[in-house]
């Protein structure tokens, strides 16, 4: 049997998942536009703002970690197509990785706690608590929701709605339109990159007994739904529009967005999907600081 090399710098950058890190800064960008939008000047706080941030990139990376390990050893990741995982591949021990995913959740945790203590808001406490546990029993756990095709509410839920309205509570007190129109809008994008994730491993995972919501409603509903989130998404982007026009510049995401479309149509091998979710990670990124600039500016 040949050796497998140790895990190297780059495989643990690697396993973070850079590309998927729009899904913590888009709906953290758009919440911050939004409380700059109705503010007064110099009401908002940009500290609080970096903390939102921190607890998104955090949560988010860890999830990743967490996913790698929970997977690997459940043997999951034996059938994979996409990316090798550290676990799975046998380049890092699964204690290590699930160490690591620890450590993020703890910075989460540790940013979360500061916030609270800034902001005054305790309650929160409730919420970040909930997002960390959210996190683990994606994939983790005896019955995780991940493997019962619930992933992508979990994915609209804290990566879409809390990470944008918190972000917006948390520094002006209030939730507006913006943010709500905002948050759902940013909640379909990061619904539809885990749905193209998905799809491109959808034959693997039903092999290895993985329900995800792709492998439950098959491949071609997932492709159309795919392409109806980020329509949705745009046309909630192009409504805000009609009342704050330099939202119009989220409209440059669709230079990436109509290339993944096409790709997400007519795609069969596992390579194509991984490209269309680095597109998806990219237009994310584009429709989240657009609107941001938009509602800020």
């Amino acid at each position: 049997m040949q050796a497998v090399r140790p895990a190297r710098l780059g495989d643990w950058i690697g396993g973070a998942r850079p590309f998927t890190l729009s899904m913590a800064v888009a709906p953290v960008a758009i919440g911050t536009g939004a409380a700059i939008f109705a503010s007064d000047p110099g009401v908002y706080h940009w500290a609080r703002a970096i903390l939102c941030l921190v607890i998104a990139i955090a949560l988010q990376i860890g999830v990743n970690f967490a996913n790698d390990y929970s997977d690997g050893i459940r043997g999951t990741d034996e059938h994979r197509v996409g990316p090798s995982r550290l676990v799975g591949s046998g380049r890092a021990k699964a204690r290590t990785v699930l160490t690591v995913a620890l450590v993020f959740f703890g910075i989460a945790a540790v940013a979360g706690i500061i916030l609270v203590i800034v902001s005054g808001l305790w309650w929160l406490l409730i919420v970040g608590s909930l997002a960390i546990v959210a996190a683990w029993y994606y994939t983790g756990g005896k019955r995780p929701y991940g493997y019962m095709g619930l992933g992508e509410l979990f994915v609209f839920v804290f990566f879409g709605l809390v990470a944008t309205l918190g972000t917006t509570y948390v520094q002006i007190g209030t939730i507006t339109q913006p943010a709500i129109a905002g948050g759902i809008a940013v909640g379909f994008i990061a619904v539809a990159t885990l749905m193209v994730n998905n799809l491109r491993d959808i034959e693997q995972d039903r092999i290895a007994g993985k329900r995800t919501l792709s492998v439950r409603i098959g491949a071609t509903a997932t492709r159309i739904s795919y392409v109806v989130l980020l329509l949705l998404a745009l046309g909630l982007a192009i409504w805000l529009a009609l009342f704050i026009p330099l939202v119009w510049a989220t409209l440059f995401s669709l230079l990436v967005m109509i290339p993944a479309i096409v790709i997400v149509l007519t795609g069969k091998t596992a390579r194509e999907f991984v490209l269309v979710l680095k597109l998806t990670g990219v237009a994310q990124l584009i429709f989240g600081l657009t609107l941001a600039y938009g509602l800020a500016f």
